[in-house]
């Protein structure tokens, strides 16, 4: 079943998060991945605001668990860990 990746963020570096986004990209694409909002308008109704939000549909939860353990995302993510505060998850959806 698909899965939807989705990820809150507050960027604290702009410039280190630039790096992180240049190279997350690709390795979403790489494990089947792609974009379906990215920091677009949002209406935040309850927990913490986090003004960056991502959603990325893969094929299933394993191709998107595979994404996140991948050496190209985790060198993307290097960039993200003292560029950010985020909250990320992989829920599976029924369709």
């Amino acid at each position: 079943m698909p899965a939807l990746w989705i990820a809150h963020v507050t960027v604290t570096d702009e410039e280190a998060y630039g790096k992180y986004a240049k190279l997350a990209g690709p390795a979403i694409a790489k494990h089947g991945g792609h974009f379906i909002a990215r920091g677009g308008r949002y209406v935040q109704l309850e927990g913490k605001d986090r003004p960056r939000n991502v959603v990325a549909k893969f094929p299933s939860v394993q191709a998107a668990e595979t994404c996140y353990h991948s050496p190209e995302y985790q060198e993307a993510l290097s960039h993200a860990r003292n560029a950010s505060e985020r909250e990320l998850l992989v829920v599976e959806i029924d369709e």
